[in-house]
């Protein structure tokens, strides 16, 4: 059997082809006509070519989010949100990863150029010149989910990391931890060096210092647990005293010289907590824990981990806005947007 065409769909619904045009693609037309070309577009099994459209409009009806580890649960919020966003608007979302290398980055701006997309949201997770000028000259709209200079010009969402610490910070404080130490990720990515300068001035605010710091490998599971152990090494190193022996383990385990940690996301705290765990700590009796991003991960661990929502969600969704203005038009002015963190108080401290 033959594919159903406009033209039946006209027929059938005893209109012209025109006016079918007009009802699928939401132009204005009277409810009877719509009515008329819905009841023909069931009918018949209508669907219509996306290639053909995409020739006669000049777009593919396709826009790219590019992250940097589609397995991270703060992108898959992000993902659903700019999903939900540009699906209304008639578009399909392809989900792409870049990984954590600015050449990988680069290269996928300069792809763009291929076509296989209107435009597109980038979260890099490092930012240099080369990366800026590919976004400056990307032959699509781009949004950056992330920092980058004002200078750039070009329009940007962001997390507000530094007041997102100081939330952190100001709720341990309130709990009575004062030897509060850090697990940052790679401090050479935009999250880890905003995280870290937010750390410092959230400390030197309440006339505290760092009692550790341990900067990981990189922003996952697998890091939080190394650089778990090398916190809780680097905090043995100062200690001075030991809990009592727990009845359930037989055994004492060394208190460290910290009372509290935060970590720079949640992958990297749960790794931190099973580290925590393995050497016989309790979460938050001994040692009370804070991550980043509040994602679904913070409430499915043990104890449910205390998280700053950093608002993936709506930085997400006000990307993908901000990518269909520019879409329609590309002569406005560059918008930059920050989102406000929260704090979500769980267990954990």
């Amino acid at each position: 059997m033959s594919r159903p065409t406009i033209a039946a769909v006209a027929r059938a619904a005893g209109v012209s082809v025109a006016s079918v045009s007009r009802v699928l693609n939401g132009l204005p037309a009277t409810e009877e006509m719509a009515e008329r070309v819905r009841r023909a577009v069931d009918e018949l099994g209508y669907v219509p070519d996306a290639r053909a459209r995409s020739l006669k409009v000049g777009r593919t009806f396709q826009l790219t989010l590019a992250v940097a580890d589609v397995g991270n649960p703060v992108y898959v919020t992000m993902m659903r949100a700019v999903e939900e966003v540009v699906s209304a608007a008639g578009y399909r979302l392809v989900v792409t990863t870049t990984g954590p290398e600015i050449v990988d980055e680069v290269a996928l701006v300069r792809g763009m150029a291929r076509g296989y997309a209107d435009g597109l949201v980038i979260s890099p997770l490092r930012v240099d010149d080369d990366l800026i000028k590919s976004i400056q000259e990307c032959d699509v709209p781009v949004v950056v989910a992330g920092n980058v200079p004002a200078k750039a010009g070009v329009d940007t969402v962001r997390a507000n990391s530094p007041k997102g610490m100081a939330l952190a910070v100001e709720h341990l404080v309130s709990r009575g931890r004062r030897r509060i130490a850090f697990l940052n990720g790679p401090a050479d990515t935009v999250p880890g060096e905003a995280r870290a300068k937010g750390f410092a001035d959230a400390l030197r605010a309440h006339k505290l210092q760092a009692v550790a710091q341990v900067e990981a490998e990189d922003f996952t599971f697998a890091a939080g647990r190394e650089g778990g152990r090398a916190l809780l090494e680097l905090g043995r190193g100062t200690v001075a005293h030991e809990v009592a022996a727990r009845a359930d383990r037989g055994a004492a385990a060394a208190r460290p010289a910290f009372d509290a940690v935060i970590a720079a996301n949640d992958l990297l705290a749960v790794g931190l907590m099973h580290e925590l765990a393995a050497a016989g700590l309790d979460v938050p009796g001994d040692v009370a824990l804070v991550g980043m991003d509040d994602s679904e991960l913070a409430e499915q661990c043990f104890p449910p981990l205390t998280s700053v929502n950093l608002g993936s969600a709506e930085r997400g969704r006000r990307a993908a806005e901000l990518l269909l203005a520019r879409i329609e038009d590309g002569e406005r002015s560059p918008k930059r947007i920050i989102v406000h963190p929260s704090l979500s108080v769980r267990r954990s401290t």
